[in-house]
């Protein structure tokens, strides 16, 4: 998976100082500005301890090691969900089940209603490499009553498959988001050095 890094640099964020030199209490917050909208492009990856301690530790690896290559952080943090990406200013929840259990479903969609009712972005994705326990995961779907996205369960045939799907999904969500931020900002900032250079003269 390619890293999320846009190609394009804007020259006078980059440098605002190759077009201003007027020092002023303006350029300080134009700075802050500036720090601000590299920051927002980062991504967090947080993951339930209780969570971690339950896989295989190669799998914890392979995950290090894809967000390290798609530059997110990973923390390891005791939350209800077993993921929580931050991405561009937006929080974005994950459940997780690796382990499809045909005889303990409940646990399942009983939590995945309770953090639904706690997240406004949560996506459910379930590991489902057989047929039977797709089969017994649809059925359990109508069984339990869920609504349609409310939240949006993904099934995949194996685990990698599953997170890198969850990175997709997180950095698709913060997406929009970043870009509307950034957009914001960068007017703030242009506004602020041609505020600047009209003032010097």
């Amino acid at each position: 998976m390619a890293n999320f890094k846009s190609g394009y640099a804007d020259p006078v964020l980059e440098n605002p100082c190759s077009k201003v030199t007027k020092s002023s209490g303006n350029f300080a917050c134009m700075y802050q500005l500036i720090c601000f909208i590299k920051a927002v492009s980062a991504g967090v990856c947080m993951m339930n301890t209780i969570w971690r301690d339950q896989q295989h530790p190669s799998f914890i690896n392979f995950i290090s090691s894809f967000l390290a290559a798609n530059s997110f952080r990973l923390n390891f943090v005791p939350i209800a969900p077993d993921f929580i990406f931050n991405c561009g200013g937006l929080s974005v929840a994950f459940i997780f089940v690796t382990k499809w259990d045909c005889g303990n479903v409940e646990t399942i969609f009983s939590r995945a209603k309770k953090l639904n009712a706690q997240f406004a972005h949560l996506y459910v994705t379930l590991n489902l490499p057989t047929r039977d326990q797709n089969d017994s995961f649809l059925c359990s779907y109508f069984k339990y009553e869920m609504q349609l996205g409310r939240p949006t369960f993904v099934p995949v045939q194996d685990i990698e498959m599953g997170f890198e799907k969850i990175v997709k999904i997180a950095h698709s969500c913060g997406v929009s988001k970043q870009q509307e931020v950034k957009t914001k900002l960068k007017a703030e900032v242009r506004w602020k050095i041609i505020t600047c250079l009209h003032s010097s003269y």
